[in-house]
């Protein structure tokens, strides 16, 4: 007698469908809010009767949107507040530029120079590294600026040279993982100098993370330049930046509240705008981070 036996049917499944992203639409945003304001700042000073320091008592304290030739409004002494919040933007964002590149081009080639070369260079720099963190740069601006005075290029030289560790430490992540590789060996073994390998084949795989760290990094300075504007140990008045604009604005928070509202809405756009920016480009960095390691 025989017996039958019942195989199962095996039934296929539909594969599962890929969930979308909810931060997807957010580096777009992030993209729209900088682009928005690096309109406002290049058009504005185009704009008929532009002039961030011409003072009419005549027209002082108007209010946004009731005057079509200021159409933001003016301040306590009837200065344009469009004018000076446009002025005052490419000065703030001149100034983070210049604070980031010092920044990067100094973490990069210390970060290079640790992971490829190692030893005590490397244990040195990372020394620094650390006593530069521990180093809080509103107390060192403070003493810096009572011996020389409160100036733009203080500010720009202080910054410049203490927010410079995140590159380094990602620079000599990279440099210390491709220092083995066989394409960097080989030039090596062919009597190349360390310059021309670091430039040629370690470099190029930096670069990519460090535009990434700079987009974020530009928010940060962003903020803390503001933070320092405000204490007064930035741009001097009747220069305006957007920290600067804030204190001024304080003075009469009650009475017109826009002086200093409007400021803050401007670093708010900028901030934002970079860290939605900056997701897209750490996720699309991850990857190749990943097959470098």
């Amino acid at each position: 007698m025989t017996q039958t036996l019942a195989i199962p049917s095996v039934v296929a499944r539909p594969a599962p469908r890929r969930k979308r992203r909810r931060g997807s639409v957010l580096p777009f945003v992030g993209a729209g809010l900088l682009v928005v304001m690096a309109i406002f700042i290049i058009v504005v000073p185009f704009w008929p009767g532009f002039d961030p320091l011409g003072q009419d008592l005549a027209s002082a304290r108007l209010a946004p949107f009731s005057d079509p030739s200021h159409p933001l409004g003016t301040d306590a002494i009837g200065r344009d507040t469009l004018s000076r919040l446009a002025e005052g933007g490419r000065t703030t964002v001149l100034i983070t530029m210049a604070v980031v590149a010092i920044n990067m081009v100094i973490g990069v080639v210390l970060g290079l120079c640790a992971g490829y070369f190692g030893g005590w260079l490397d244990n040195a720099i990372a020394l620094v590294s650390e006593v530069n963190l521990a180093m809080p740069v509103v107390l060192l601006l403070i003493a810096l600026a009572s011996i020389t005075g409160p100036s733009a290029v203080l500010m720009v030289v202080v910054l410049g040279c203490t927010f410079w560790m995140g590159y380094a430490r990602v620079a000599r992540a990279t440099a210390l993982s491709l220092r083995s590789r066989d394409f960097v060996v080989a030039p090596q073994m062919l009597g190349a100098g360390p310059g021309w390998i670091i430039r040629t084949h370690v470099l190029p795989h930096v670069l990519p993370q460090m535009l990434i760290l700079a987009v974020s990094d530009i928010g940060i300075v962003i903020l803390v330049q503001a933070g320092l504007d405000y204490l007064g140990l930035g741009i001097q008045p009747p220069s305006p930046t957007w920290g600067g604009l804030i204190l001024e604005g304080q003075k009469t928070l009650r009475i017109d509240p826009w002086q200093a509202i409007l400021p803050g809405i401007a670093i708010f756009m900028v901030v934002v705008g970079t860290q939605f920016l900056s997701q897209r480009f750490t996720a699309e960095g991850a990857q190749p981070l990943r097959k470098v390691r």
